[in-house]
């Protein structure tokens, strides 16, 4: 009869062993943003090990990286990015040689469709992919593709592509997580564009063009934005534009970003009786886990009902 007291520590004793090297085994895998966090926390098994780079309070545009991030990337099975056109201070890094082998990007040019023209007075749904809108981010495509759920799910089905080639990948664990999300989206999107008819005759207007890709998904009045490019001042004619357009727009309402000056915006939009909410497409506060996605375009959605006169809301 075997002694219970000697299984138990030749048990103890395997554990030992064996968690070092669970430990070590573990995959690791860095993000540029959280946003993109959130999505592979969506897809991948509860041992895969998650950084992010972009950390609280700073924008992905003009990030300086510190040398232990580097380390981090260093130690990565594989590296997330949304592309050149976020993270530009990623751009030489994962193009030279040591990471390219490493780094997927989940933007892919032509295959993502334009975000609508800021300055149209409604928005296709972008559910099918397939129509194309003009719009002004610099020389190249809207970048903030994690902000329309479609493309969302586009960038979880290539995080669940990567990882599933990983050597000892649990194939059965990522395709039940990716087959989850989907479901979890879409139930999402339903439940948002429900709550979110009430905004349909507010005049919104953003702070930057980050806010584009989620306004054209669920049809909302998206009238302009306030700066083209976050890393430069607007100039003086456009500024004058967009304070036309304040003062003409029924019950204006202004989403600002936690990242960048208050100031600023607060100066040009004094005197024009608007209503102020502040949204964050970083996803700073929201939790990672695998509804952290979920949670946070319910939570964009509370910003924008923000919005509303409050005897609406």
């Amino acid at each position: 009869m075997p002694n219970p007291s000697r299984t138990s520590a030749v048990a103890l004793g395997l554990a030992a062993l064996l968690s070092p090297l669970s430990t070590l085994a573990a995959t690791q895998v860095v993000t540029s943003i959280k946003p993109v966090e959130l999505l592979v926390r969506a897809v991948a098994p509860e041992d895969v090990e998650v950084t992010s780079l972009v950390p609280s309070g700073s924008s992905p545009h003009n990030y300086t990286m510190r040398p232990s991030q580097r380390r981090a990337l260093e130690n990565a099975d594989v590296i997330f990015w949304v592309g050149p056109e976020m993270e530009t201070f990623l751009s030489r890094l994962l193009g030279g040689e040591e990471f390219s082998q490493r780094t997927v990007s989940l933007m892919h040019g032509d295959e993502v469709p334009a975000a609508e023209a800021v300055d149209a007075h409604h928005h296709d749904h972008h559910d099918d992919h397939n129509d194309a809108h003009s719009h002004d981010h610099g020389d190249g495509e809207d970048p903030h593709i994690w902000l329309d759920p479609a493309l969302a799910l586009d960038m979880a089905q290539d995080i669940h592509r990567a990882l599933s080639q990983l050597e000892g990948a649990d194939t059965e664990a990522l395709d039940a997580n990716l087959a989850r999300f989907e479901t979890s989206l879409h139930e999402a999107e339903d439940n948002i564009r429900h709550r979110l008819e009430p905004l349909a005759n507010i005049s919104l207007f953003a702070y930057h063009d980050a806010f584009t890709r989620y306004a054209g998904h669920f049809d909302l009045k998206l009238e302009g934005v306030l700066t083209l490019n976050p890393e430069l001042s607007p100039g003086a004619r456009h500024i004058a534009e967009v304070q036309d357009k304040l003062r003409a727009a029924n019950q204006p309402c202004l989403l600002t970003e936690p990242q960048f000056n208050r100031q600023w915006w607060r100066s040009i939009t004094n005197g024009l009786g608007i209503t102020f909410s502040t949204w964050d497409p970083l996803a700073t506060d929201v939790e990672s886990d695998r509804n952290g996605y979920v949670n946070f375009l319910q939570g964009i959605a509370d910003n924008a009902l923000s919005c509303l006169p409050e005897k609406t809301r």
